[in-house]
């Protein structure tokens, strides 16, 4: 029996899911899902995607759209000492090569080693820096892979048939 994975989507990559774009990634999505491994998010992920939620510009259709996928997930992971630890493990290496990442990205990098998850993103060129991280990029798997780098490849898709 093949060992299951905990795959750690990113802010991101909630973003493309929720969005249905790219295609790629909701077949990978399937096909990870259908192995039965695990589909996980960080604390901090949850923290990012409700945090989006507030403001002049947060949308009534959104939020629906953010609680229904946060009801898809396996688990949201909880902010531990072994996350802090591998968090500021992660600090400190980067810190020490000069090449820093956001504190968020530092956090949810931190939060995937100490937990032994392959963390999902398309945002290689800022973890790629990360010793010890596993990375996968699902968007690079897709013909439209225009996305890398960005979080914001098209205005959300909002299917009225699922959210009425």
């Amino acid at each position: 029996m093949k060992k299951k994975i905990d795959y750690m989507l990113d802010t991101c990559i909630c973003s493309f899911i929720m969005r249905e774009l790219p295609i790629a990634v909701l077949e990978k999505l399937q096909s990870v899902v259908s192995k039965q491994h695990r589909i996980v998010i960080s604390v901090i992920t949850y923290q990012e995607m409700q945090f989006n939620l507030l403001g002049k510009k947060a949308s009534p259709k959104h939020a629906v759209l953010v609680s229904e996928f946060l009801k898809r997930v396996d688990e949201i992971l909880p902010w531990d000492k072994e996350a802090v630890d591998a968090t500021t493990k992660v600090k400190k290496q980067l810190m020490a090569k000069g090449t820093p990442i956001g504190n968020n990205d530092t956090a949810i990098a931190g939060h995937a080693i100490a937990t032994g998850c392959v963390l999902v993103t398309n945002n290689t060129r800022e973890f790629s820096r990360v010793d010890g991280l596993k990375l996968e990029d699902w968007v690079q798997l897709s013909s439209e892979s225009k996305l890398q780098g960005g979080c914001k490849p098209e205005p959300p898709k909002i299917p009225s048939s699922q959210y009425g």
